[in-house]
């Protein structure tokens, strides 16, 4: 998909957090999940302010990784959590997602209002395979849904067309719901 706005992709650092926060609004990128939803510890339901001052300082510290798309403004427009597969819990809890191995997961975009299907995810998961490439290759992982077109509340996740696109491919039981795919990234040199 060939993006409509220009778009810079960079990942996230400690002093990362205004933009963060520009972005995802005062309430949070998606009902007040505030990219916790996939970090939460068993039992555990985090939310609102509370999600969001775990966040913050998850960044703040250096310790959650992700990506943000910019426009030629330099107004953030666009958000992927990034890190390995062991960073996120929910998803070794999940029995259709979990698997032996830690890859690098992609489990979560935001694309500001009004600039969805305008190629900012796609800009964000092409920035997301250049983290692994730079790292030194490895496999990247994602949870996309089924569908082409959902509502927004539906494919924080990315839609599996997308990812098709890219070269990633069914790698997990096909089942209802969120699907589990890959691809191997080959590293720099």
């Amino acid at each position: 998909m060939r993006s409509s706005v220009a778009l810079r992709v960079e990942p996230i650092g400690p002093s990362s957090w205004p933009d963060i926060e520009r972005l995802f609004g005062p309430r949070g990128a998606c009902a007040g999940c505030w990219c916790m939803f996939w970090r939460e510890e068993r039992g555990e339901r985090v939310r609102d302010a509370a999600a969001k001052r775990r966040f913050r300082a998850l960044v703040e510290s250096g310790e959650a990784r992700g990506l943000l798309a910019f426009d030629e403004a330099g107004e953030p427009v666009g958000w992927a959590a990034l890190g390995r597969k062991s960073e996120f819990p929910r998803l070794a809890r999940s029995p259709s997602l979990r698997t032996e191995d830690d890859p690098v997961a992609v489990p979560c975009f935001f694309v500001k209002p009004g600039l969805r299907g305008q190629g900012v995810a796609t800009a964000l998961l092409r920035g997301a395979m250049e983290a692994v490439r730079r790292d030194g290759g490895g496999r990247l992982e994602a949870y996309p849904v089924k569908g082409e077109r959902l509502a927004n509340a539906f494919a924080w996740t990315g839609v599996r067309p997308m990812f098709e696109r890219e070269g990633f491919r069914l790698a997990g039981e096909e089942r209802k719901g969120k699907v589990r795919m890959r691809r191997s990234v080959r590293g720099r040199g």
